[in-house]
């Protein structure tokens, strides 16, 4: 197995960086293009195991990145604990029915996570077996907060306004609602791992939109639950925009923290400590930009993060429209870089 993923992610020093993308199995491969055009929509996709592990194999043939993530939903949660969501194209999530009080919290369950979302662990089983040990395979799931903010606004949002608002009027339930998104989330991570991924991730995509007071009561406790849950395998936590909240992150029972692109990696490393991993950070944007600028800034972005400790990704996933030959340059600038030499020459 290339297992130098694992091996960083263990805090071991490795002769290069590894590299893998957020979402990396998606539209900025032809092969899933074409696959995407033969199907009903996203969810089909997300619900045939079969396909599930197709387009999850899809970049480390494409890409040579050095490891796999399981292709799903963040929302499959959502849908197990009985709020099912329709995917819009071109527009993204919708959930026809949302959380809005008690009684509709009354009306959710906890969810199992192998019989109630049976078709991502059945991925997940089929694409260890088509891996045959090639790389290390990663699960993942939202963060409570994350999930949170999409069942009670329903769809996308600049502000999520309601959600948080929810979290100032009804307090009480909104914990109720958290406790019960933990329990599910702790539920699926473990069926995962049982079906044999390598780690686990999780992902605030809105941390950044609470204040420093509202992610320290209704999404770092529940994050830190789920992180205390999770001893079988190794974890990175991504909280996108909780720069408020690094020393806190540091702290949590995880061995991987994600870095956003907004923050710096010294000032990240001086806030979490020297034990966290850090994983990050490239603008996923910048991969528009002319080769040669991608490559110099992919350089500096490597040694920025100094030369152990550090997991290579954009600082959130690569766009849709992202040129394919730009992101084999960035995947391509990080393998060729030696992290205990100030030079590199780099292919072109």
């Amino acid at each position: 197995m290339n297992n130098i993923f694992l091996q960083v992610a263990g805090g071991h020093t490795t002769d290069r960086k590894p590299v893998w993308l957020m979402r990396q199995a998606g539209r900025i491969l032809p092969q899933y293009r074409s696959l995407r055009a033969k199907l009903s929509g996203f969810k089909e996709l997300v619900k045939t195991p079969e396909l599930a592990c197709e387009v999850t194999l899809q970049p480390i043939d494409e890409l040579g990145v050095d490891a796999a993530i399981i292709f799903s939903d963040i929302l499959v949660v959502c849908e197990a604990m009985n709020l099912p969501y329709e995917m819009v194209e071109e527009k993204g999530p919708f959930f026809p029915k949302t959380v809005q009080s008690q009684r509709d919290v009354d009306q959710l369950r906890v969810a199992d996570g192998t019989s109630d979302i049976a078709y991502t662990i059945e991925a997940i089983r089929l694409t260890k077996a088509a891996l045959n040990n090639r790389v290390p395979l990663i699960g993942f799931a939202a963060c409570p907060w994350t999930l949170f903010a999409y069942m009670i606004e329903g769809e996308g949002s600049k502000t999520f306004s309601k959600a948080k608002k929810m979290l100032y009027a009804q307090p009480e339930v909104s914990h109720q609602l958290m406790d019960m998104i933990t329990k599910s989330t702790i539920n699926y991570l473990k069926a995962q791992i049982e079906a044999g991924v390598d780690l686990v991730q999780i992902f605030d995509s809105w941390a950044g939109i609470l204040s420093p007071q509202q992610y320290a009561i209704f999404a770092l406790p529940y994050v830190k639950r789920i992180c205390n849950a999770i001893t079988e395998v190794p974890m990175t936590v991504f909280a996108k925009g909780a720069y408020f909240a690094l020393e806190e992150l540091g702290q949590l029972n995880c061995e991987v923290l994600g870095v956003d692109w907004n923050m710096q990696p010294n000032m990240v490393r001086q806030k979490v400590g020297t034990q966290k991993v850090l994983q990050g950070n490239l603008d996923p944007c910048l991969l528009y930009a002319d080769r040669a600028f991608i490559k110099k800034e992919t350089i500096k972005m490597l040694q920025a993060f100094g030369p152990t400790k550090h997991i290579v990704n954009l600082g959130h996933g690569v766009y849709k429209d992202t040129p394919l030959d730009n992101v084999k340059c960035f995947v391509d600038t990080v393998q060729a870089f030696d992290p205990h030499k100030e030079a590199i020459a780099v292919k072109v």
